[in-house]
């Protein structure tokens, strides 16, 4: 559990992690320490957690029902399920619960722990509920759709006959991990179905544990002695939040950390040369993306919209501060998915901007203010926008803030612009389609806040055009569908989606076994050996 401080302060001591640099140093043989940003962690609880790198903690420390092969997502496979079947109206899935497995804490994962797992998610209402709640689940009936039909098998039913992968897939983002009942139970305070000990501590069963999280500092993680799998190799995992790339670089230059994860395109390439050292990559379906807040006056324009589209240098920003690191992309759906549009039609174009932004009413430009997280690349694509912008008459003020910070006030579509990074949350294309293109509620109390909500756009149109492509059963139908809806997104949404990530992290020559997975979920050390 998340409890001894003081095991933590001796052991950040003995790795003298903070203290003066020492040349050759080696971190210990059963001790993976990674260099990463981690100040976007609001939560660990599975319910609630929808950040980067909440999610890869998550990934490596709790088991959902199945999972599937990173390197190829068709390959689903069982993880607490032994086995699923989809009934003949296909408005129910029954899962088999794998016998004799535990949790960290040596309770049994049962049948009940599944269904406490998907309905206290649902109830919470938390950032990724939505996940589940699309199925037709709610508050109030969700005990009738996830329920025990035997100690070890659960049926969760449907309001309609989605496509199955569509449902299994979804089950395999972090809001379906499987929690321990009992132990969340023993916490529980007012009927909080134990989330405010969650947020902080651990109940999960994957081979990792979470011993303790200090926001904006450290992150450890124990092999768990009860995971039902292979044994890591490793005994233990540290993130160390440090957001500076020249920092983490010298430490691992130093062999103070074994994984720097966070280096610049100039940092990378001295590690290239550096015979001790070696890079690790892998495509990634994140999007990074500005979000226009509708509820502005100056962006709610049309004009306004597409004039920002024009005024992002992607060629250039893409061949220096994100080399290596990114592709240019400007549609919804990541290359990977079916019915991606690789489709660019946006370059710089400040004489085309210009007309736009007379055609609005705003010949001289406005003013306006941009979020972004205080980290190096966030803030070098920042700069460089607000660099273009100005061309056109745009003057745009930079707000700061860290990764808690900045996501809390989007959030609350309390924004004019926000940078951002958007990860799939399952691998099937509605996991975009469903928080670009769709805005069931555009009112401020809505229950559904996907990213086309926290920029208040009203789509009543374009949300039933998402909601057909999800029922659509033809793969080469369902991904023209997707397609259509991309181009349109492109010439009206509020988005301006600039790139695709391909994630890279540089690390010790030693160090093997770390997975690059689609998802940040989905990065995996629990194979990693030094």
């Amino acid at each position: 559990m998340l409890h001894s401080r003081r095991l933590l302060a001796a052991t950040v001591a003995a790795f003298a992690l903070f203290s003066a640099p020492v040349v050759y140093a080696e971190t210990p043989a059963d001790t993976l320490i990674q260099a990463w940003a981690i100040d976007d962690i609001i939560s660990l609880d599975p319910a609630e957690i929808f950040e980067f790198t909440a999610s890869e903690i998550a990934g490596n420390s709790y088991e959902g029902l199945i999972g599937y092969d990173p390197a190829d997502v068709s390959k689903i496979f069982g993880k607490v399920a032994e086995s699923w079947e989809v009934a003949p109206d296909g408005l129910s899935i029954t899962f088999k619960i794998k016998p004799g497995r535990t949790f960290a804490s040596g309770n049994p994962i049962t049948a009940e722990d599944v269904v406490f797992s998907l309905t206290r998610a649902v109830k919470l209402d938390k950032s990724p509920a939505f996940i589940l709640t699309q199925f037709g689940l709610n508050a109030e009936n969700v005990d009738e759709m996830v329920v025990a039909t035997g100690p070890d098998t659960v049926q969760f039913k449907m309001d309609k006959a989605y496509a199955p992968t569509l449902v299994l897939y979804c089950l395999t983002a972090t809001v379906g991990f499987v929690v321990d009942k009992k132990l969340v139970m023993e916490h529980e305070v007012d009927g909080d179905f134990g989330y405010n000990w969650l947020k902080t501590n651990y109940a999960g069963s994957g081979p990792f544990s979470i011993r303790e999280w200090r926001a904006n500092e450290v992150v450890v993680m124990e092999r768990n002695a009860n995971y039902s799998g292979d044994a890591p190799a490793m005994a233990r995992v540290i993130y160390r939040h440090i957001p500076e790339g020249a920092t983490q670089r010298l430490l691992l230059e130093q062999g103070d950390i074994d994984i720097a994860r966070s280096l610049t395109a100039e940092e990378l390439d001295a590690v290239r040369a550096n015979a001790d050292l070696k890079i690790q990559e892998g495509p990634k379906g994140s999007i990074y993306y500005l979000g226009l807040n509708q509820k502005n006056e100056f962006l709610s324009k049309p004009e306004v919209r597409q004039a920002m589209k024009y005024l992002v240098d992607y060629a250039a920003i893409s061949d220096t501060i994100m080399k290596g690191k990114v592709n240019v992309h400007q549609a919804f759906l990541p290359i990977g998915f079916l019915g991606a549009l690789d489709e660019t039609p946006f370059s710089l174009d400040v004489a085309k901007a210009k007309e736009l932004l007379t055609a609005a009413g705003l010949p001289d430009g406005f003013t306006i203010t941009m979020d972004t997280r205080n980290t190096p690349e966030i803030t070098g694509i920042a700069q460089a926008i607000q660099q273009t912008m100005a061309e056109a008459g745009v003057k745009m003020e930079l707000i700061p803030g860290d990764g808690q910070q900045t996501l809390t006030k989007y959030r609350a579509r309390n924004h004019d612009i926000y940078i951002g990074r958007w990860g799939p949350d399952y691998q099937d294309p509605h996991t975009n389609a469903d928080t670009f293109a769709r805005n069931p509620d555009n009112a401020d109390d809505a229950t559904s806040k996907p990213l086309a909500w926290r920029n208040a756009w009203d789509i009543p149109e374009m949300t039933k055009k998402a909601d057909a492509a999800v029922l659509e059963a033809d793969p080469a139908k369902r991904a023209e569908m997707y397609i259509e809806l991309q181009k349109e997104s492109q010439q009206t949404s509020p988005f301006v989606i600039m790139f695709q990530e391909i994630e890279v992290s540089a690390m010790r020559s030693n160090v093997n076994g770390f997975i690059v997975g689609p998802s940040f979920n989905d990065n995996s050390f629990a194979h990693v050996t030094k």
